[in-house]
């Protein structure tokens, strides 16, 4: 397991890079130019910016998230062609400085979503929140102004060029239906997979967030099924999945253990996180600890070791604790507590491959 940090770049994010290297066992940032729309080509000047920021601090991007898809493209409209192109040219771009992983999903408009971005816990920290009756009731302006009451951090999901097209964008995926999604999907698939293979950089799927339909909005990847589904339209080791704990976790239904032992070998990169899910389908982000929310982490941590996973791992959302200022869910605090947690698992599990039992 290669564990990695999401940064969101200079002047964009409260975490250095100086802080990242502190933290035990972190090789290698996960970034992306948060600044560039969906659908247009990277500029090499602002890559090469990054690499250098990185080489600096002793640590390798070969992780990015993410390289988003242009609406078009998942709507399936005569001008995805074009966009497919740019993403290709950036793909040879990211290629020359070493990338081997491009995260990045296909859900319509929203990224993910939440309901509260600071909603407080027993223990006084603070964590992002979805309550669902909120949500079937949701004023979507609202929600976008608060998403972006703080202009310091961009938002990634929630840039304001997509958000400024709320009204079109519902209007446009009024049709879609999941099989069309699916449908679009392949479309993409068949184009990039081939592409990405030729520059060995694998493609990594990040599931849907929360995972089920939202806003009378498809929703694809969703639970096992349906990543099998999807890994199965282009069969390839290049088409791969971002397992996300969190987001298939706010499903109790998944069995994520399950999922990691399947698509072991199709599995790139791995966002690790814990949230609770409540009786009436509210659920908050928590500690990665097992036993602070519903997701078995160490049962998942346990398939990774016994499927020798050797892919890239990184801590996803933290809490906010300890008065951390920071971009919700990305401070440094508990994402590094996260990640100590992660490797005292991964260790335990070494120590018993070793010695044949848990500990010493």
């Amino acid at each position: 397991m290669k564990m990695v940090f999401r940064w969101f770049g200079e002047g964009n994010d409260t975490v250095t890079l100086e802080q990242i290297k502190q933290i035990p066992g972190v090789e290698g940032i996960v970034w992306a130019l948060h600044d560039v729309p969906a659908g247009e080509e990277w500029p090499m000047d602002k890559i090469l910016q990054v690499k250098e920021a990185a080489d600096k601090a002793g640590l390798h991007m070969k992780v990015v998230e993410s390289v988003n898809i242009h609406e078009d493209i998942k709507l399936g409209l005569p001008s995805r062609d074009s966009y497919i192109d740019n993403y290709k040219k950036t793909i040879v771009k990211l290629a020359e400085v070493g990338v081997k992983v491009i995260c990045y999903n296909f859900m319509p408009v929203f990224d993910w979503v939440r309901t509260d971005l600071h909603k407080e816990l027993e223990d006084g920290s603070t964590a992002l929140f979805y309550e669902k009756e909120k949500v079937a009731h949701l004023n979507l302006e609202e929600q976008v102004q608060r998403i972006n009451a703080n202009p310091n951090f961009t938002m990634p999901g929630w840039e304001p060029e997509r958000l400024g097209r709320l009204t079109e964008l519902f209007d446009a995926y009024r049709d879609v239906s999941e099989e069309q999604l699916f449908d679009n999907a392949k479309y993409f698939l068949e184009a990039i997979i081939p592409f990405a293979a030729k520059y060995d950089i694998r493609m990594a799927i990040h599931p849907d967030d929360p995972p089920w339909p939202i806003f009378g909005l498809p929703r694809i990847i969703t639970g096992q099924a349906n990543i099998r589904r999807f890994l199965g339209l282009v069969d390839s080791p290049y088409n791969g999945l971002t397992m996300c704990s969190g987001s298939l976790g706010a499903n109790p239904a998944n069995d994520i253990v399950a999922i990691v032992n399947e698509f072991a070998d199709r599995i790139p990169f791995a966002h690790i996180r814990n949230v609770r899910v409540y009786d009436n389908g509210d659920f908050i982000e928590t500690s990665h600890r097992t036993t602070d929310g519903t997701v078995d982490i160490a049962g998942i941590v346990n398939a990774l070791h016994e499927n020798d996973y050797e892919g890239f791992c990184r801590p996803d959302h933290g809490r906010h604790i300890w008065d951390e200022q920071c971009r919700p869910g990305y401070g440094l605090y508990d994402r590094a507590l996260g990640i100590m947690y992660l490797w005292g698992l991964w260790d335990a599990n070494r120590r018993k491959l070793q010695t044949g039992r848990m500990g010493d």
